[in-house]
C-alpha cells in the first residue's frame, strides 16, 4: 500500500506542477477557443491540461517501475506498456484536437486504434464470468471486439460530462478511488498477482486527477481538453479491462461451501461486469440521452448542444459548484455502493443506506436555491456566501450581492478577453480573432 501511495503522491506532484507551465504554453499556442453558445464559462479559457496529466501518468508508471514489489508488474505483465502505448495514441489525438478541433470522426477512429494497440499488446477481456453459465472463454475477435467497445464508450462517456469546472477529473476520481479499493481487495485478499496492473492504473488515475483539480476548480484556470478527457477515459477503460479479463474467477476458489455460500460468494466474480459500468454510470446515462436527444431531432450524435445533465442542473437554479457537487454525490453512491454490495452482497444494512443516500440525493435536486450556514466557529474558514448574515441586513440585498458576478458579462459568441492571470496583455493575445458562431 506505500508504494501504490507514493506513487499516487508523485504523479499528483508531477501533474498539479506541471499545469501552470501548460497553461502557460497553451496561451502562447493560442489553445483558447473563443466562446460558444454551449459553454457554461464567461471567458476565453486555455485547453491542453491534457499534456501535464500525461507527464502525470508517464511519471507515475516509471517511479513503479522502480520500486521494490511494484517493478514485479512490469516483470510479469505487458499491461502496463500496452496502457502507456495506448495512452500517447489517444492523447496526441487530443492534443490536436484542441489545437486545430479536428472531425469527430476522426477522432473515433484514434479512439478505436488506441484501443486496437492496447490489444495487440495483450491488454484484452480473454474470458467472461457470466451469471447462470460460468466462466465464458473469449475467442481473439470476441474479445477484441468486446475490449474496443467499451474502451470507446468510456472514453466518449468522460467525454461528454466535461462540461463544468472540475466535473469530469472529479468524478473519474471518484470513481478510480472505488476501483482502486475493489482491485486492491482482490490482489491483497486474495493473492492474486493478476489484479496488481489494474491496482496500479487506479493508482496513477487518481493521481492524474487530484493534481490537475486544484487548477480546474471553479473558477478553472485551465481545461482539460480532449487531451485529458479521452486520457483519463481510456486509463479508466484499462483499469476494467484488466481486472475483468486478465484475473481468473477459478483462482478466487468460491465453490467450497453450499449453495448458498457459492452464490453469496461469487459476487467479487460477478462485479466485475457491473463495476465497470457503474464507475461511469453517470456519464454513459448522459451519453445515451445526448445520442437520443440528437437523433430525435435529426441531428448528428456528435453535434454539440446544452442539452447535458450538468447543463439542466443549471437551468433549474443550482449554482455552478453545486451541481458540480451533485454529480460528484451521485457518482459516489453509485460506484461505491457496487463497491460496498461486493464486499458484503448479503447485508440489508447496504442497501438501506443507499436507498437513504438516494433519498438525500433526490432531495438535494429539489432545492436549487437552499443555502447552507457554516457554524460561527468556522465562519472564518468558509466563503462568505456560506456566513451568517449580520442582524439588520436585508436578505434580499445580501443575496443578491452574493449572486452578483463582479465581472462584466460576456455575450456567447464574442471574443477579446481572457483569463485573470492570462500571460501579457488581452489585446495581443485575442486581437483580430473572430467569435466563432454556435453550434
Amino acid at each position: 500500500m506505500r508504494e501504490y501511495l507514493l506513487t499516487l503522491c508523485v504523479t499528483a506532484a508531477v501533474t498539479y506542477l506541471l499545469t501552470g507551465p501548460v497553461r502557460k504554453f497553451a496561451i502562447v499556442a493560442g489553445a483558447m477557443p473563443e466562446i460558444r453558445a454551449r459553454d457554461v464559462h464567461r471567458e476565453p479559457t486555455p485547453r491542453l491540461g491534457g499534456i501535464a496529466m500525461f507527464f502525470g501518468l508517464c511519471a507515475g508508471l516509471l517511479v513503479a517501475d522502480h520500486l521494490t514489489n511494484l517493478s514485479s508488474v512490469f516483470q510479469n505483465s505487458n499491461e502496463p506498456r500496452a496502457l502507456l502505448s495506448g495512452a500517447a495514441l489517444i492523447w496526441l489525438i487530443g492534443v490536436l484536437d484542441d489545437k486545430f478541433e479536428i472531425d469527430a470522426l476522426i477522432k473515433l477512429g484514434g479512439q478505436m486504434i488506441a484501443a486496437g494497440v492496447m490489444v495487440m499488446q495483450g491488454l484484452t477481456i480473454l474470458w467472461l464470468p457470466i451469471p447462470g453459465v460460468g466462466n465464458v472463454a473469449l475467442t481473439q475477435w470476441q474479445g477484441t471486439l468486446l475490449t474496443v467497445a467499451l474502451v470507446v464508450i468510456t472514453i466518449n462517456a468522460v467525454n461528454f460530462v466535461d462540461g463544468l469546472d472540475g466535473l469530469a477529473s472529479g468524478m473519474v476520481c471518484i470513481a478510480a478511488a472505488a476501483f482502486f479499493l475493489y482491485a486492491y481487495r482482490i490482489w491483497y485478499s486474495y493473492g492474486i498477482e493478476a489484479a496488481a496492473p489494474a491496482t496500479l492504473f487506479s493508482a496513477i488515475l487518481m493521481g492524474m486527477c487530484v493534481g490537475f483539480l486544484p487548477h480546474n476548480m471553479h473558477p478553472a484556470r485551465i481545461f482539460m481538453g480532449d487531451s485529458g478527457s479521452m486520457l483519463i477515459g481510456l486509463v479508466l477503460s484499462a483499469g476494467a479491462i484488466s481486472i475483468t479479463g486478465q484475473v481468473d474467477p477459478d483462482a478466487l476458489q468460491l465453490f467450497l461451501h453450499s449453495e448458498k455460500a457459492a452464490v453469496h460468494s461469487t459476487v467479487p466474480v460477478y462485479i466485475p461486469l457491473l463495476l465497470p459500468l457503474t464507475i461511469i454510470a453517470v456519464p454513459a446515462a448522459d451519453l445515451v440521452l445526448a445520442v437520443v436527444r440528437r437523433t430525435w431531432k435529426g441531428q448528428s450524435p456528435f453535434a454539440a448542444d446544452r442539452g447535458h445533465l450538468h447543463h439542466r442542473l443549471l437551468e433549474i437554479g443550482h449554482s455552478h459548484s453545486r451541481a458540480v457537487l451533485i454529480m460528484y454525490f451521485w457518482s459516489a453512491l453509485i460506484a461505491f455502493g457496487a463497491l460496498s454490495y461486493s464486499v458484503n452482497s448479503a447485508s440489508m444494512w447496504i442497501v438501506l443506506g443507499i436507498v437513504f443516500l438516494s433519498a438525500i440525493g433526490l432531495v438535494l435536486l429539489l432545492l436549487p436555491r437552499f443555502t447552507p450556514r457554516a457554524p460561527r466557529w468556522a465562519e472564518h474558514l468558509v466563503p462568505p456566501r456560506y456566513r451568517r448574515r449580520k442582524a439588520g441586513v436585508d436578505p434580499v440585498v445580501v443575496l443578491a450581492e452574493e449572486d452578483r458576478d463582479p465581472r462584466p458579462p460576456v455575450v456567447a459568441g464574442v471574443s477579446g478577453v481572457n483569463g485573470a492571470t492570462a500571460v501579457g496583455p488581452r489585446s495581443r493575445l485575442l486581437d483580430g480573432r473572430k467569435a466563432e458562431s454556435s453550434r
